[in-house]
């Protein structure tokens, strides 16, 4: 099972966990035929397999990420009635953050439910540093039915957790719109900056 080193995450949720970081250090390794930057990326355990599975399609790296989940959500297991995955940002063949919240509901015996939808189409935010930008591009994008929520004790998660704006805005439509009970986030990995 890949070693796990877990970092509080703060935000407007009850509590906030990432199970590791995602990249221990990238150095320059000067540039490409092309004029691209070349960097020599060192990641952590969970990092590696993140990467394999949302980069490289690799779900043989599934077992291993949801094994350390489990086994870190298992003494917690009574706070949360659910699992509420963030909805996918990019379109790909394989969805990380839904094959891992499907993975590790089951070890956990936990309901996972797909009740966060968006109201437009998604931009990266990665590829938005400005704060107030991030901001704007995130009011009104999620809605939630409460009759999924309503009263309910949830585990909202994600794969990689950047600068936390999109699980701030999902943790206020759950709490405001979804009625919820509480919210607590996990994350597997996050970035060493929030940018």
């Amino acid at each position: 099972m890949a070693a796990i080193n877990p970092q509080v995450i703060v935000g407007n949720w009850e509590s906030g966990v990432a199970l590791d970081v995602h990249t221990i250090s990238s150095t320059h390794n000067g540039f490409d035929q092309f004029g691209n930057d070349v960097f020599v990326t060192v990641r952590s355990e969970l990092g590696e397999l993140l990467y394999r599975l949302k980069y490289r399609v690799d779900q043989t790296a599934v077992a291993e990420i949801v094994a350390a989940a489990a086994q870190f959500l298992k003494p917690h297991r009574a706070k949360f009635d659910l699992i509420v995955p963030v909805p996918p940002s990019t379109p790909r063949v394989v969805q990380p953050v839904i094959v891992l919240a499907n993975g590790i509901g089951a070890a956990l015996a936990a309901p996972v439910v797909q009740c966060i939808t968006t109201t437009r189409p998604t931009t990266q935010l990665k590829e938005v540093t400005d704060p107030q930008e991030r901001q704007k591009l995130l009011e009104g994008l999620h809605a939630v039915d409460p009759v999924h929520t309503q009263g309910k004790n949830i585990l909202l998660f994600d794969d990689l957790f950047r600068s936390g704006a999109t699980m701030r805005a999902i943790t206020d439509v759950l709490l405001q719109q979804g009625k919820t009970a509480s919210v607590r986030v996990l994350t597997i990995t996050k970035t060493r900056s929030n940018q």
